[in-house]
């Protein structure tokens, strides 16, 4: 009986998930590798950074979302390299793994431009470590802030929160930390006053949401504005140290800094030895493929594709998405490299929420903000979202946070003293 083709997927992000299940019933052996045992809803993660959500509500195990697919197998590994002329995945403690169909949906992580010296005192926001970690950095700040008070003269660094990147990770951090520092924990303190806390938004273009239509980019900053956030944009931030943020001749003194200014693909993508890009992507062809090797697929954020005009596609789960079931129905069909019709993306829009009630929405010419947009982002993150329970909790979250301002997760694990002491 002749073999079954291997496929193997590096990732279990929206672009390896997706690829997975739409061969569910095709005759080849599936193998994915993650990091991690869990998928994660990625654009809700800064609401767990804040407070608001429990990492459980955002991801759900890789296991039982493929339980029922009997062809797909799952293991937790770091890939580090692939041989691409022996077709050979292989670990970090050395297994490796041979494949007919390799998909690199690898991802990618924060970029400091250069500037890795910053990441100790700007962590960035791609994994569920992270969020717990910005989030007990934020419920410190009040805690420090309070004991301090009466006995140090500047309490400034403990309420100031500098985000820096203006793109719809930044602005849904400010909005969410304005409704933390002004709302939920406004009867909370005795001894100092949280709605004195400043939140700063750092964006070096001339506009937050760049890649957005103008008049959405005015709109969100005239809305955070209200909600107290200072956005400043066309400057660069030019130092970050355990005191603060320099911004050209600016500085803030802060120990609440976020970083959402860039991204790096994985270095796995080195090891193929084809073209990258300036962020780390693979230059891939029209069907996705690397060059020579038309069994080896790079999607996602590992991916510099081109949509019609030459235009890069964006980062986002939807591009994955649409990536992920365009190479699977080349792998179910067996297609040769001769037959595959180009990828064509489909734009379906962007949007980013800015607060309760506030968010803008872009689809094609369709733009709109306020409170409707608002209904609309919450209402495809709920459709996206994978599990019934993770929908009905996170919705229960939503009403609740709307209907009093409470963000019910604010849980400190740190041990106080230690954290005293730096």
């Amino acid at each position: 009986m002749k073999e079954r083709p291997k496929v193997i997927i590096v990732g279990g992000g929206f672009g390896g998930l997706n690829a997975a299940k739409s061969l569910k019933n095709t005759p080849v052996d599936i193998l994915i590798i993650d990091r991690t045992n869990h998928h994660l809803f990625q654009p809700l993660l800064y609401e767990v950074a804040t407070a608001a959500l429990s990492p459980g509500e955002i991801a759900i195990p890789i296991r039982e979302i493929l339980r029922s697919q009997k062809n797909a197998t799952v293991i937790m590994g770091d890939v580090v390299s692939i041989d691409k002329k022996n077709q050979l995945v292989i670990l970090n403690n050395g297994d490796h793994f041979l494949f007919d169909y390799l998909i690199v949906a690898s991802g990618s992580k924060h970029s400091y431009f250069g500037n890795n010296a910053w990441e100790p005192y700007a962590p960035g926001l791609k994994t569920i470590e992270n969020a717990i970690d910005i989030r007990q950095r934020i419920l410190l700040s009040f805690e420090k802030a309070e004991r301090f008070s009466e006995t140090h003269s500047d309490i400034s660094k403990y309420l100031n929160f500098v985000i820096i990147g203006g793109g719809p990770t930044g602005v849904e951090m400010s909005g969410a930390i304005a409704a933390i520092a002004y709302k939920t924990m406004f009867k909370n303190f005795r001894k100092i006053k949280p709605e004195n806390s400043n939140i700063f938004l750092i964006e070096a273009a001339p506009y937050i949401l760049p890649v957005y239509p103008q008049r959405l980019s005015l709109r969100a900053k005239k809305d955070l504005e209200e909600l107290g956030v200072v956005v400043i944009v066309g400057k660069k931030v030019t130092q970050i140290t355990e005191e603060g943020v320099t911004v050209e001749d600016r500085f803030i003194p802060s120990i609440n800094v976020i970083w959402a200014a860039g991204n790096q693909a994985s270095p796995l993508l080195q090891t193929l030895d084809t073209p990258l890009d300036r962020q780390g992507r693979a230059l891939v062809e029209k069907d996705l493929s690397i060059p020579d090797y038309p069994h080896i697929f790079i999607i996602g954020d590992a991916a510099h594709a081109l949509d019609k005009k030459g235009v890069p596609l964006p980062g986002t789960a939807t591009t994955a998405i649409q990536e992920a079931k365009y190479v699977a129905k080349i792998i179910k069909n067996f297609t040769s490299k001769e037959s595959r019709p180009p990828f064509q993306y489909f734009d379906k829009g962007s949007m980013a929420t800015i607060g309760k009630s506030r968010a803008v929405v872009s689809i094609g010419k369709i733009q709109f903000a306020g409170f409707f947009a608002w209904l609309t982002w919450c209402f495809i993150h709920i459709i996206y979202l994978i599990g019934f329970r993770n929908r009905f909790s996170v919705m229960m979250r939503w009403f609740y946070g709307f209907c009093t301002g409470g963000r019910g997760v604010r849980l400190i694990y740190r041990p106080i003293e230690e954290e005293l002491k730096k």
